[in-house]
């Protein structure tokens, strides 16, 4: 069963537009104990929203894990690990933080309640709501 997530980036280190250039690329750097976990949940096929943090604060597309947890190599502890992630399609319309904490439906979400959190799930009812509202298709 396809589970789904939110992985963020500022954008003047990683954007929406050099992860569509790359296609597939390892999503490393992952300091944070509760991040790492949540990545290492994550299983091939499993889909990703992209956001946008710091300034602009919104979601704007779709990746899918296409590699499952490995070390990573940029942590010279060893502690720490990746995955690979595969741009599928942009929003339509970005999602953007302010619109998503309106939303009742969807204030439950860790990017409300842990928002320095780096990487987190999303449960699907939420997924689907966030989809409708960016404008494409959520399966």
């Amino acid at each position: 069963m396809t589970a789904f997530w939110l992985v963020k980036s500022e954008p003047g280190h990683w954007s929406w537009e050099d992860q569509v250039k790359s296609v597939i690329t390892h999503w490393d750097g992952v300091r944070n104990f509760q991040a790492a976990n949540n990545l290492k949940a994550m299983q091939a096929g499993d889909r990703c929203f992209f956001y946008h943090s710091v300034n602009q604060r919104q979601i704007v597309g779709v990746v899918e894990v296409v590699r499952e947890y490995y070390p990573d190599p940029s942590d010279p502890t060893g502690r720490f690990g990746m995955v690979d992630l595969r741009a599928l399609c942009p929003l339509r319309q970005p999602v953007g933080l302010d619109q998503i904490k309106a939303d009742p439906a969807l204030s439950h979400l860790a990017l409300v309640r842990q928002s320095r959190l780096s990487v987190m799930p999303v449960d699907a009812e939420a997924w689907h709501r966030i989809c409708a509202l960016g404008g494409i298709d959520g399966s």
